[in-house]
């Protein structure tokens, strides 16, 4: 493995033995090798902050600040991209390899260092580390806080950094940045109170600190009974910071842990739409970013609780539809895919819709442990709606057996709490009303002692309902109305204005003659379901009382009622294929070539660095073998480089070949596509899928070109099969 060197030797003398001379790759060492490669813009609507840097380069300073308040709301990648361009400009500036190394040495980065991103943050920490002679003591002390706490000895690195950037404080009271800093990483859920006295002097300050509003939601987020003390920030970090989707996104959390689901289907809304119109912006796709799948997830999952059925779904299937790419987002790996199903699932499962869990091929199962676990579940309980006893029993073994093997799986669900509470049911329908009692109050104690350990997963919960609210169907449903009421009460707990809950509690409370208590229930279920689609049999229960209650929120705070149009301003919801950036190249005669001429027929564009490359050359000749399938799948082959029409024409290596090459002399069409770096001045490779309409499906961009063609022609075949959408 080849040594790390300073990376300002390699600025000057990109041929220093250690650099990656390989066509397409940094010269500056494998750190530089990932990431966004594309040169930043003046970002608006993230908020503002300020920490002074040493510098050679007067425009540095912005470029820091912009790249620090990025940070604040954990947008990592776009801030490495402003900490390369101060290095892009000054690249002895100590501060931007630290704030290079925080992108991914940070509160997330767990006790062991060997993810990706935390040995890039410690190449990165290396250089800092070399130039920490050059600044102020007091920039010295963030790059030695960062040192010791993930090159140290100590695997309690908040504990670490909490212990030097209180140092900072203490010998720079002024230094907002640090306070801020020193909060993040004092969060504890026993700490809450200290935390926020150090929130409170950040805001004394600065009354719009991103960074201080967002680490008080964090700090707040552990218990529902004291998360309403971040309401304030709540409203206040989407207003400072639009543009981030993660500003708009944790608000969410809040809203959803105190039953506010109107204002979390707001937050989590707009947290959606600011992801996507971001995304499309920069020709990034689902399985580039994790937030946008987050952010969907979590908006179906409130929009179930606000009876938005149909909305729910669409999500979900949108995120099942969304482009893949070979180990990263598929049936493996938590990522869009995963989200989408793990929707489809609880929405499904939440709605009782039992056939359409069992009508085949309507649900894309894979073959994981976790899939398998799902499936079980997901059809025992269809099987024990439909009254079929005996499939029932057989799913739950599935159930049973699958989930052991499914542990640590993408969903974060402990599928033997969901086995007792399947089986729970099952019993009930056999008529054995104790044992299914015992097995469903065994899985509300599970479940009640992650949350209270706060190991419960709400962000969003996997699963499509509290314990207790199943137990309090099955003592409604077998005449026991006071155990049910308990019941409701105690998942109305776990859950805030769970909306099932409520209904099952209004119908509870009116048996019992309980006509105030069924009044107040329902007045609570209309509130939240004031947009709730139409025929939901929970709905229509309650109705059916006369109780003539009005809807009556019983909520924190007054919030609005959630509509997704009038949020339609701030961006798109569902992803969708992108419009192609302008395509404006020469052919081999000189002849001028656009995407324009090919409309009606789908593209698969390729940028390759010449006929030197000898990858880029075995990537053309793979891909002209399957000539007759690109045409089968009415697809054309456009090769671009930077080569003149002339040296195209005449080239011995790419003689033969029956795809259309292209001339990009000036690299513009590469940097359109963002196959080009601007940190280096490097063409990269990419591999970009066009559809008939001229819309980006899906694409792969970095230093070496993609060589799968067998998955290339299944994504074709799915996009084929795909309904024309406008």
């Amino acid at each position: 493995m080849r040594r790390i060197l300073a990376l300002a030797l390699a600025l000057v003398m990109p041929q220093a033995a250690w650099c990656d001379d390989r066509p397409g790759h940094s010269a500056h060492g494998s750190a530089f090798d990932t990431g966004l490669r594309q040169k930043p813009w003046r970002m608006e609507g993230i908020g503002r902050t300020h920490l002074p840097v040493t510098t050679q380069h007067p425009a540095v300073q912005e470029w820091f600040d912009q790249g620090n308040t990025l940070l604040h709301s954990f947008w990592f990648e776009e801030a490495e991209r402003s900490f390369r361009w101060c290095l892009k400009l000054d690249p002895e500036c100590a501060m931007a390899y630290w704030g290079l190394a925080a992108t991914g040495l940070n509160w997330f980065t767990e006790p062991g260092l060997d993810k990706p991103e935390a040995k890039r943050g410690l190449e990165f920490l290396k250089e800092a580390i070399r130039r920490k002679a050059s600044v102020t003591p007091r920039e010295r002390m963030y790059i030695e806080a960062w040192a010791e706490a993930f090159t140290g000895e100590s695997t309690a690195r908040s504990k670490v950094l909490a212990r030097h950037l209180q140092k900072i404080v203490l010998a720079h009271p002024d230094d907002v940045e640090a306070q801020a800093l020193y909060a993040l990483y004092c969060i504890e859920a026993h700490n809450a109170f200290e935390t926020e006295l150090v929130i409170r002097q950040v805001l004394a300050r600065e009354p719009d600190h991103p960074g201080a509003h967002h680490y008080r939601i964090h700090n707040w987020d552990f218990d529902a009974d004291t998360a309403p003390q971040a309401l304030e920030s709540c409203r206040r970090y989407g207003a400072i910071a639009p543009q981030a989707g993660h500003a708009n996104h944790m608000p969410g959390h809040v809203f959803s842990k105190i039953g506010m689901w109107h204002e979390a289907a707001f937050s989590m809304d707009a947290a959606t739409r600011v992801e996507l119109k971001y995304m499309n912006e920069r020709l990034a796709l689902p399985f580039e970013t994790w937030n946008y799948a987050h952010n969907r997830n979590y908006l179906c999952f409130i929009q179930e609780q606000l009876g938005m059925e149909q909305a729910a779904l669409a999500g979900a299937r949108g995120l099942i539809a969304a482009p893949r790419a070979p180990g990263r987002n598929n049936n493996t790996d938590k990522g869009t895919f995963e989200q989408g199903l793990q929707a489809l699932v609880r929405c499904l499962v939440k709605f009782e819709r039992w056939d359409q869990i069992l009508e085949r091929d309507a649900i894309p199962w894979g073959d994981t442990p976790t899939h398998k676990a799902a499936r079980g579940f997901a059809e025992a309980h269809a099987f024990i709606g439909k009254g079929n006893l005996v499939d029932a029993a057989s799913r739950l073994a599935e159930l049973r057996t699958a989930a052991t093997a499914a542990v640590g799986g993408p969903w974060n669900i402990d599928f033997a709490l969901l086995a007792n509470a399947t089986e729970g049911l099952l019993r009930a329908a056999e008529g054995d009303l104790l044992e299914a009692s015992r097995l469903l109050l065994d899985a509300a104690a599970t479940e009640k002692k992650a949350r209270r350990n706060s190991a419960y997963r709400v962000d969003p919960p996997p699963y499509p309902w509290p314990a207790d609210r199943l137990l309090g169907d099955i003592y409604l449903a077998s005449g026991e109305h006071r155990l049910a009421v308990d019941a409701y009460e105690r998942a109305l707990t776990a859950e805030r204005n769970d909306a099932f809950s409520l209904a099952g509690l209004a119908r509870a409370s009116a048996a019992l003659g309980d006509r105030a208590a069924a009044i107040r229930a329902a007045g609570r279920l209309a509130a939240i379901w004031s947009s709730a689609d139409p025929g939901l049999r929970w709905q229509d229960e309650v109705t059916a009382l006369a109780l003539g209650a009005n809807p009556t929120p019983e909520t924190a705070a007054p919030e609005r009622q959630y509509s997704s149009v009038a949020q339609a301003a701030v961006g798109p919801l569902e992803w969708a294929p992108f419009a192609a950036p302008r395509l404006d190249c020469l052919d081999t005669e000189g002849r001028p070539v656009r995407l324009e001429d090919f409309r009606g027929r789908n593209v698969l564009l390729i940028f390759y660095l010449g006929e030197q490359c000898l990858h880029c050359v075995k990537q053309l000749v793979a891909l002209d073998k399957q000539a007759v399938d690109w045409d089968q799948e009415n697809t054309v082959v456009l090769a671009v480089s930077s080569a003149p029409p002339a040296s195209l024409k005449e080239s011995a290596q790419l003689e033969g070949l029956t795809l259309r090459l292209l001339s990009d002399a000036d690299h513009e069409n590469a940097r359109r596509f963002t196959s080009y770096d601007d940190f280096e001045d490097l063409e990269l490779h990419s591999t970009i899928l066009i559809d008939t309409a001229g819309r980006v499906h899906w694409k792969r961009t970095g230093g070496d070109p993609f060589m799968d063609t067998a998955f290339l022609l299944d994504e074709i075949k799915r996009l084929n099969a795909a309904p024309r959408t406008p």
